[in-house]
């Protein structure tokens, strides 16, 4: 059974893998080596995860194990607004996409980032990449674009 919860402290490692999985890859190109995760920009998306205030991690769960994540967390990254607005990352595993999984996540991060007081919410998605529609549909808002670690991004913000 499918359920959404907050992100145990003991899961919190899976935030690189999810990371890794959340890099968009074109179609007929080839996957960003492993180590990209290394790199300053990508690794504050999960180093010491949890020893922020800001830092918030649901879970998509399916009978306990783990097909997707939206976290959260105040950074100075490609979609950084200010330092009141957390940044937001969502990744399914694969053969989870196109269920509206990343559409409920994203939806019960909102909710839970408005709970905490936070006005908006940020992310930057690669020009290229479909999930941008998903981004619009669901209320953010184009507001610059910046060049990313492979292409331009569109940094988008939603208020909450």
């Amino acid at each position: 059974m499918l359920s959404i919860r907050d992100l145990r402290e003991d899961e919190y490692g899976l935030l690189e893998d999810y990371l890794y999985m959340a890099l968009y890859v074109p179609e007929g190109c080839r996957p960003h080596p492993r180590d990209i995760l290394r790199i300053p920009e990508l690794r504050l998306y999960y180093e010491n995860f949890g020893s922020s205030e800001s830092d918030l991690a649901l879970a998509c769960d399916d009978d306990g194990r783990v097909i997707g994540i939206c976290w959260a967390r105040i950074m100075n990254d490609f979609s950084h607004i200010d330092d009141s607005t957390p940044s937001l990352v969502v990744s399914l595993a694969d053969g989870c996409r196109g269920m509206g999984l990343g559409t409920k996540l994203v939806l019960a991060m909102l909710e839970r980032l408005r709970e905490r007081g936070y006005r908006s919410v940020s992310l930057s998605v690669q020009v290229s990449h479909p999930a941008q529609h998903l981004y619009r549909r669901l209320g953010f808002t184009e507001v610059r674009r910046v060049m990313g670690e492979t292409e331009e991004e569109i940094v988008m913000v939603h208020a909450l």
